[in-house]
Order: C-alpha cells, then structure tokens, then sequence
C-alpha cells in the first residue's frame, strides 16, 4: 500500500494486518501527520466494526491514560476510551497465549460491572458509582501494534488503546462499602513485587474515571449499557509477560488475580 492515500479504513485495515501478522509497525502519524483525535476515534469504531462483522461481541469499554502523569506525558486532560470485546476474555486460570501477541505488557484494574445504562454527558462521580453493580479486581494485558509502544495520541485512539486480553477477578463487591482511593495493589511478576499503587492513580478515584468515560461516550453518543464491563485503567506502569512468566495482582479487598504466559 505504499503511496496510498491515508483514509479511514486504510488505517483500520493496516492496524487489523499488524494484529493479524504480529508485526508492530511505525506510528501511522509519522504517514499520515493530519490524523486528529475525531478521526482517530472513527478508526478505532471502525475497527469494532470489522471485528464484529467477524463474529465478535462487545463487551464493555476500557479507559486508556487515566493517570493524571500520564495525560500530562501526552497532553490531554481526561482519559481516552476504547472498546473490549468477548475475544479479549480470559477465563479465570486460563493463560496468556503471548505467541498470538507482538509484546504484551500486563497492569492492574479495578474493573466495574454495570448495573445500569450511563448515558452522558452531565455525568458526575456519584451518579456513575451509582449505577456500577459490582466491582472486581482485574489484570489488562495490552498490546500496542506500534513498535516499542511508541505513539502520538491519535495513533493510540487510533489502535483501541492497545487493547489485547483481559481477566477479571472473581471476587465482586459492591463499591459503595470499600474505598476504593485506598484500594491497594501489589503486582508480583514470577513472585517478586514490582509495583504497588492505590485507586486513587485512576484520575484520583475510578468513579471520576467512569464518568469521564460515560460523558465522553456520550458526546459520540454512545451509551455505557447495563451488564458492561468498565476497565478503568492502568493502577500501576505495565509489565513485560513472555512464555513462563507469572504475574500477580493482590489487592487489598478484592482478592487475587492472576496471569502465566504460555
């Protein structure tokens, strides 16, 4: 496709290839430097469409730069969103297939099961934990098409937030009896401790994280349905996982969750 012209579908269908392939590729702004955050987010649905013309279901949405040191790296001020499908589902116990991936990285979650619709904008805090049914801990493991996970803004929008697998904890608690700032988090990698972070590194606190998502949405008009899964976020910087490696995530309330990659 060289010398092509950079389009919407040209820049999913390149994304899908990488994905396809695992092989990550350059950042499409370095080709395509008029690539905007609108235009990105086109890219990234229609990615969705094409995954869901092949069978795949959504599942929820997940938050990308919810660290408030991350947005200011990358000069926004509320995080991005993405969609999660059932092909990024890993069953409890079930391992990460890191030879179907290019360079997988695993960080800790605090993940929300909706009880009911969010539709923005005018979303606050309190009204978004107020229609969250549960809450679970969660490992993400994201997967940039990018080579070194080096991106402008638009070419992480652009690749669904570097979107992968996932694994949700089995433990569900209702958020309105913990605290869930101070919900800690120890990540192990092959029984080592490597980070640590609380909550409140999702944008202060998760609930301020899912609003965001739900008003951002909902300026696109979209919806975050009842029955969703919301990943609010990176906890801690991510993790390399390979063949053999174990990652743990022990949180305060929520029990443990764990990945082995194979």
């Amino acid at each position: 496709m060289s010398g092509a012209v950079w389009t919407v579908d040209r820049a999913a269908e390149v994304l899908l290839e990488a994905e396809r392939v695992r092989q990550a590729r350059g950042p499409i702004t370095e080709e395509w430097p008029e690539l905007d955050l609108d235009t990105a987010y086109r890219v990234q649905d229609e990615l969705l469409r094409r995954k869901r013309a092949a069978g795949e279901r959504v599942v929820g949405v997940k938050l990308g730069l919810t660290s408030r040191a991350k947005q200011r790296r990358m000069g926004v001020d509320s995080p991005l969103t993405a969609w999660v499908t059932d092909a990024m589902v890993l069953p409890i116990g079930e391992p990460v297939p890191v030879g179907e991936l290019i360079h997988p990285r695993v960080e800790p979650e605090l993940v929300f099961v909706m009880g009911e619709r969010l539709f923005g904008p005018g979303i606050t805090a309190a009204r978004a934990m107020a229609a969250v049914a549960s809450v679970h801990a969660g490992l993400e493991v994201i997967d940039s098409r990018y080579a070194d996970f080096r991106f402008a803004l638009p070419d992480v929008v652009a690749d669904n937030a570097s979107s992968a697998r996932f694994v949700v904890g089995g433990v569900a608690a209702d958020p309105r009896t913990l605290d869930l700032a101070m919900e800690a988090c120890l990540l192990e990698v092959d029984g080592r401790v490597a980070d640590s972070a609380t909550g409140a590194a999702v944008q202060g606190h998760p609930a301020e994280a899912l609003a965001l998502a739900a008003n951002s949405l909902g300026e696109r008009g979209i919806a975050i349905e009842e029955g969703w899964l919301v990943l609010t976020g990176g906890m801690t910087d991510a993790v390399n996982i390979g063949p053999g490696t174990s990652v743990v995530g022990r949180f305060t309330h929520l029990g443990t969750v764990a990945l082995q990659g194979v």
